[in-house]
């Protein structure tokens, strides 16, 4: 289980699985120059609720994983997260679908 960090001061926990992709999308993101919403929903043994961040340039944003070997990325995974970051909502974490493409490894 890997963390997000926001401006050090938000925190959440991700699978690390999970937390490759979301670096991707959000890295994608920001190197196009292109602020989003970030969306996130907390675990239902904390009490659940909803957390969305504006994710910026300026931002601070640490993404701490878990386990040492790098995910292996799944291209339409990452095409859905992608769809969710370009719409008016921002980011949410989607499912992750069957991959249909060629994937490669994050880091």
């Amino acid at each position: 289980m890997g963390k997000f960090i926001y401006e050090g001061g938000i925190r959440t926990d991700f699978d690390d699985r999970v937390l490759s992709h979301l670096q991707v999308a959000i890295g994608t993101k920001l190197r196009r120059n292109e602020p989003f919403f970030f969306t996130w929903h907390g675990d239902v043994s904390t009490g659940g609720g909803r957390t969305t961040v504006w994710v910026h340039a300026g931002a601070s944003l640490v993404f701490s994983y878990f386990g040492g070997r790098p995910a292996r990325i799944n291209r339409t995974w990452l095409e859905a997260l992608m769809r969710t970051a370009n719409s008016p909502g921002g980011l949410q974490v989607v499912s992750e679908p069957p991959d249909e493409g060629e994937t490669e490894t994050l880091g």
